[in-house]
């Protein structure tokens, strides 16, 4: 796998949405100085091969397991977007010693949790294809390939429950657009379900949040990551 490993501070392990690569994230991670920053481009995506077989999200938190244990990485901040964000959720899942944080953006725990139509649109934008010929080593012709494996795994996948969520340890950040891909009552219940998690929707945005706003996306992130947070002045959930 591709991975770039810049910066020093706080380690921070960036997730790219489906289709694209870590390209997509380099505007939120030029708002985090101060972190040791890692990108990865998951196998199928930018600079990394694909691997045989298809694709599941408890093997990419694997191989994002296997990308922190091989730099000697105790346990990051992790940040994710759409496919990226259930990519960390896995991982704080199958290995909760690794997440401190985790922030869930512009995702659903279960594919249910689309809007409706979501899945069902057309062959993706022809932008995508040509991003993923400049750089995949496996050449512009397995793009077809990524794109069918894409659809078969969104068709099955993710398929966590409430009663997985509440396992989850890490404190979780929820945000997404308010013009964004997901069913708003989905994302309560996993507001609802999960141990430690805050929710944002930001408005006058899209799945594309990423690159539309990505300073207020870093700012919220980074308020996670504090250690002096409170509760407020008039908490009710949090008590």
């Amino acid at each position: 796998m591709w991975v770039s490993d810049s910066g020093e501070g706080p380690p921070l392990l960036v997730l790219h949405p489906g289709g694209t690569d870590s390209r997509a994230m380099v505007m939120v991670c030029a708002e985090f100085s101060g972190y040791r920053r890692l990108l990865v481009d998951r196998p199928g995506h930018g600079r990394s091969a694909d691997v045989v077989g298809p694709w599941s999200f408890a093997q990419m938190a694997d191989e994002m397991a296997e990308v922190l244990d091989d730099r000697n990485v105790a346990n990051a901040h992790v940040l994710g977007w759409s496919d990226g964000a259930i990519v960390g959720l896995y991982l704080a899942l199958r290995r909760p010693d690794l997440v401190s944080t985790l922030v869930f953006g512009g995702a659903v725990f279960h594919h249910d949790g689309w809007l409706d139509g979501v899945l069902s649109e057309e062959d993706p934008p022809q932008f995508m294809g040509e991003s993923y010929a400049e750089l995949s080593p496996d050449g512009a012709d397995h793009w077809e390939v990524v794109v069918r494996k894409a659809v078969e795994l969104h068709q099955l996948e993710p398929n966590l429950n409430l009663s997985h969520l509440a396992n989850v340890r890490a404190p979780v950040l929820i945000i997404v657009g308010d013009d964004d891909e997901v069913k708003f009552s989905h994302l309560l219940e996993m507001y609802d379900a999960l141990p430690n998690a805050e929710l944002a929707v930001v408005p006058r945005s899209t799945h594309g949040l990423v690159v539309e706003k990505p300073d207020i996306l870093a700012r919220f992130a980074r308020d996670l990551h504090r250690s002096d947070r409170t509760n407020g002045v008039a908490p009710l959930r949090r008590r």
